[in-house]
């Protein structure tokens, strides 16, 4: 029977659903450009496209998109490569830290490397920066970028397959993954096949992507809770498909189970998700919890031309202003009111 031969035995007499792959990126003159670094970046693309479709919707300030995206995605790279050398430091400061590890390694993120814990966390962290400079709040920009988020790790997972790295374990399944000779785990035969996680984590989050879109469009979720729903999704896929990897990863034991350090990492990031996403769903709102604009910040209109009794507008032009707590006026911002109604080297952790 099937079930009795061992993966390693049956996988070269199934044919090959997922080829190894013959190309990993192009020069441009000089300048090699790895197919690891052009899938993150169309997944930076795709998101800034998508976010700023449902940032405009629910009101956000025209062009802010941008004044955020260029704090939050540098601060994401940083936290996600941060992340990935300080969970896998081997090849970095060697074995137990001793010193024979390769510090110029850090930064060659185009060999593969980035930690999506760190990732999101400096992320969040420049998006804040950049929606105080915008005075929008970060929740509801958040919210408005959470489906872009979860699509951008979908497109980014295929850097991991040109790469041919954190593929799963053995499997007599039709869509196997045939990996290059030199990236056969030692004790494996050439011809094996393994599980395709990179793919599982692509359809997992795309999967997530309609959900949030379907979930936002029904119950217009607001103040963090759509985000707070995203880390959900994400991690409850995580946690399986981390458990079918077979890349070398930090080992934690916890209540006398042992696994890798992204799964409890993941089970520990869906129940603080899930619990801050129980007291927001059942605390009440404070202030206008459908404004994108930090409180005293939002657009207010000229009043009327110059002259007596122009009122707080620029004189003669009628253009909008931010106004703080206080009441002064600040720079410039474009007019539109409340928020609209809602239509390892080489491994990526």
């Amino acid at each position: 029977m099937i079930s009795a031969l061992a993966p390693q035995a049956l996988a070269g007499t199934l044919p090959t659903a997922i080829p190894a792959p013959v190309w990993s990126g192009f020069d441009l003159g000089p300048l090699r450009l790895h197919a690891y670094a052009l899938c993150i970046l169309v997944g930076i693309v795709a998101a800034i496209w998508l976010t700023g479709r449902r940032w405009t919707r629910r009101g956000g300030p025209e062009g802010s998109i941008w004044d955020i995206a260029i704090w939050a995605i540098p601060f994401g790279i940083i936290g996600g490569r941060l992340y990935h050398v300080f969970s896998s430091p081997d090849a970095y400061f060697g074995p137990g830290f001793d010193g024979t590890g390769d510090l110029a390694l850090i930064p060659q993120i185009w060999l593969g490397g980035l930690g999506i814990w760190g990732a999101v966390v400096l992320g969040v962290v420049g998006a804040w920066i950049g929606c105080r400079r915008a005075n929008v709040k970060i929740s509801a920009f958040v919210d408005a970028a959470a489906p872009g988020v979860l699509l951008a790790q979908a497109l980014g997972r295929w850097g991991n397959y040109f790469n041919q790295e954190l593929f799963g374990g053995p499997t007599t399944l039709p869509w196997g993954l045939a990996v290059a000779p030199e990236y056969v785990p030692a004790g494996s035969s050439p011809d094996t096949l393994f599980h395709p996680t990179f793919l599982y984590e692509c359809l997992w989050n795309l999967l997530g992507v309609v959900v949030l879109l379907l979930v936002d469009r029904r119950f217009a979720l607001r103040r963090g809770r759509l985000f707070l729903l995203y880390a959900m999704i994400y991690t409850a896929g995580r946690v399986w498909i981390e458990m079918l990897r077979i890349d070398d990863a930090e080992m934690l034991s916890f209540f006398g189970v042992t696994a890798r350090l992204n799964v409890w990492t993941s089970i520990l990031v869906f129940l603080a998700a899930l619990v801050a996403f129980l007291v927001l769903t059942f605390s009440r709102p404070r202030g206008d919890s459908n404004s994108v604009y930090l409180p005293g910040r939002g657009p207010v209109a000229a009043q009327g031309a110059a002259g007596p009794g122009a009122g707080a507008g620029a004189p003669g032009n009628g253009a909008a202003t931010s106004v703080d707590a206080a009441g002064s006026k600040g720079a410039p911002m474009a007019s539109g009111g409340a928020d609209a109604a809602p239509k390892s080297a080489g491994k990526d952790t």
